[in-house]
C-alpha cells in the first residue's frame, strides 16, 4: 500500500480543479498568500514592539463605572 504515486496525485489535482475551478483556486491561493504575509508582518511587528511600553491598563474605578449594556464611544464633530 505505501505512498501514492505521481498518477494518484495528478488525479487528485484534476478532481480538485474540476470541483473548485481554476479561478476560485487562484483566489484562494492569493488570499492564503496575503494571510501568510500579514501573519509574518504581525510577528515581526510584535518582536519589534517588545521594547515599547505596554498598553495602558483599565483601572478598577473605570471598570466599575461601566455597565454591561453601556457602549463606550468617542464623539467627534465635523470640521
Amino acid at each position: 500500500m505505501g505512498s501514492f504515486s505521481i498518477w494518484h496525485w495528478l488525479i487528485v489535482l484534476l478532481v480538485v480543479v474540476l470541483i473548485f475551478g481554476t479561478k476560485k483556486l487562484k483566489n484562494m491561493g492569493s488570499d492564503l498568500g496575503a494571510a501568510v504575509k500579514g501573519f509574518k508582518d504581525g510577528v515581526k511587528g510584535a518582536a519589534d514592539d517588545e521594547g515599547a511600553a505596554p498598553p495602558p491598563q483599565v483601572t478598577a474605578s473605570k471598570a466599575e463605572a461601566r455597565s454591561a449594556d453601556t457602549v463606550d464611544v468617542e464623539a467627534k464633530t465635523k470640521s
